[in-house]
């Protein structure tokens, strides 16, 4: 019975040396090498990202929400992942001996530099994120200060972290191009350089619905469809492109040899305002139109991806024509008696689609 008590004892006092060799590890300066957790995520107020490549971003919370280099607001999805990827990480295990030299020198070349500071400004802590773990099974992070680099991973998540401190503006900043519910909406102007004929202008009037103006010959006789009105105020929420080609290689050459499919301009009641400029996008072998001929689509491009320039032509960005063709109506469209109940007048205007000559 000693003996046993003895055993369990001795277990016990095993274990806890091994948690502290591996977990509260302390240098002279008392930095615990291991703490990369970060539990209360809601005490972070500014996040500072740098890679050794030169880029580098401030994630900041704000009387406005959350920002970027205090010009842009966040992306929730990244910004989300980021937050619980710092509450759930945890130091795995020291980096092995023999392969302590290796990592660190990888590490003093490529990791990202990591600080926090709370809402009085003040440093929480700094770390540095290095690539993955061979087996895939984490991420070598450093602590400031710290002897020795730690292996660090979410318990039961497969991969790594690194891609989630990323270092570059696009990753973060918002891709938001509309998000104007109906009761903001002042005014929407859509252009069509190739078929003007199918231009029109959107307004809110003083009875707060809504008149659309058209070209006369068009409108003669007809009264506007004020279901279909009522359907397109409430398409300009939520409307996102697909990515930013700001720096990208002879974007700018591209676009000037693009034809332009479209211009549209909003004008919000707050006085906020958006331009839009829409280009052709030149096929490429990834464009589902590159065998099949569509007949919405100009000859030689993309029918599902279209180049933009916005935010007073700063921006270049892809777009989808699955999120815009809603806000690409035609003129007369609105003129139009439907030709059968609707069973969704809030989608109901997004089955045409405006037919552009291929020449």
């Amino acid at each position: 019975m000693n003996k046993t008590i003895v055993y369990i004892v001795l277990l016990v006092v095993l274990g806890v040396g091994v948690w502290y060799f591996l977990f509260s590890d302390k240098n002279v300066f008392g930095v615990n090498e291991a703490a990369f957790t970060v539990k209360d995520t809601a005490t972070i107020h500014r996040i500072y990202l740098a890679d050794k490549t030169g880029n580098a971003v401030t994630l900041e919370r704000t009387e406005k929400g959350w920002m970027v280099d205090n010009q842009y607001p966040i992306m929730q999805g990244p910004l989300t992942t980021l937050m619980k990827t710092m509450a759930t990480q945890e130091a795995m295990y020291p980096v092995p001996e023999n392969m302590h030299n290796t990592v660190v020198r990888n590490m003093a070349a490529k990791a990202i530099k990591v600080e926090l500071y709370n809402g009085k400004d003040k440093h929480m802590q700094t770390f540095y994120v290095g690539g993955q773990v061979g087996d895939n099974s984490g991420s070598y992070m450093l602590m400031e200060g710290a002897s020795k680099p730690y292996v660090v991973q979410i318990p039961g998540f497969e991969g790594y972290l690194t891609p989630r401190y990323s270092t570059k503006l696009d990753d973060w900043r918002s891709r938001s191009v509309f998000n104007v519910p109906a009761g903001n909406l002042q005014s929407v102007s859509i252009t069509y350089p190739e078929l003007p004929l199918n231009n029109f202008v959107f307004a809110s009037n003083a009875q707060g619905k809504f008149d659309v103006q058209i070209a006369p010959e068009l409108s003669a006789g007809k009264a506007l469809n004020q279901r279909r009105a009522e359907a397109y105020s409430k398409y300009f929420e939520n409307i996102n492109l697909e990515g930013y080609l700001n720096g990208v290689p002879g974007i700018d050459t591209v676009l000037a040899q693009a034809p332009k499919r479209s211009v549209i301009e909003l004008v919000a009641k707050d006085g906020w305002k958006q331009r839009v400029d829409i280009f052709w996008k030149p096929l490429n072998r990834r464009s589902k139109n590159l065998d099949v001929v569509d007949p919405d689509t100009r000859e030689g491009f993309d029918a599902d991806r279209f180049y933009a320039v916005l935010n007073n032509n700063k921006d270049t960005a892809i777009i989808q024509r699955a999120t815009f063709d809603k806000l690409l109506r035609r003129a007369f469209e609105f003129y139009e008696e439907d030709q059968q109940p609707a069973t969704n007048p809030d989608t109901s205007l997004i089955s045409n689609s405006i037919r552009i000559p291929n020449n």
